[in-house]
């Protein structure tokens, strides 16, 4: 029997300013808390699933069951990873590593949100870099992909800035209208063959046990 039943709270990722890993109910709380209090202008649409709409209750229930939902559905062959992003012990959002049949595919998708007050200063940048070096370096991942609306300026700068490439493009149905993403890729060897100096990653508590729930 496992000393641990549930080791991934042991995972933690750590870059220069941030610190990535599994919130506690306190903590899940207060980022559920930043989320009620917006995590875009009201004149932008970035996700196509509609959970930033609503008043800020709804937000902070979508937050709260999204993070139970995904804990308890996790299998080894099909999981969703939610991290808190915290500065020094503060949440500013959440990253998020989903997986599908990765032992066979090694392919992971990413989203993310900041509370709209923790924009523009380079977080998410950051925290996506430890997000895939955490896939990519310790995981295993062949690949990263991505969606992206086409207006949605912002996480596009951040997908290209990280060397992500076209793959093509997505349409679909939003309030009865077409919506249009890129779809984004970044494999293994591009990042192996990018420059990081700026964002050194590290990565603690990736145990055997935390291995086997990933399905590797």
């Amino acid at each position: 029997m496992s000393d641990d039943p549930w080791p991934l709270y042991g995972l933690t990722i750590r870059t220069p300013r941030l610190e990535l890993r599994l919130p506690r109910e306190a903590e899940l709380f207060a980022l559920a808390r930043l989320a009620g209090e917006g995590v875009h202008h009201p004149t932008e649409r970035p996700f196509l699933t509609p959970w930033t709409e609503g008043s800020p209750t709804d937000r902070e229930r979508s937050v709260l069951r999204g993070h139970w939902a995904d804990l308890a559905a996790w299998e080894p062959t099909a999981w969703g990873l939610r991290l808190a992003v915290l500065l020094d012990g503060q949440p500013l959002g959440l990253v998020a590593l989903n997986g599908r049949a990765f032992p066979v595919t090694r392919e992971v998708t990413t989203w993310s949100w900041l509370g709209l007050r923790h924009h523009g200063r380079g977080y998410g940048t950051e925290a996506r870099t430890g997000l895939l070096a955490l896939a990519f370096d310790h995981l295993g991942a062949h690949a990263a992909l991505t969606n992206v609306f086409q207006d949605n300026h912002a996480s596009q700068g951040v997908s290209r800035k990280l060397g992500y490439q076209p793959d093509g493009i997505s349409v679909d149905a939003r309030d009865g209208e077409a919506v249009v993403s890129d779809r984004l890729r970044l494999t293994r060897t591009r990042w192996a063959a990018l420059d990081h100096p700026a964002v050194p990653v590290t990565v603690t508590g990736l145990t055997a046990e935390c291995r086997t729930m990933f399905g590797i």
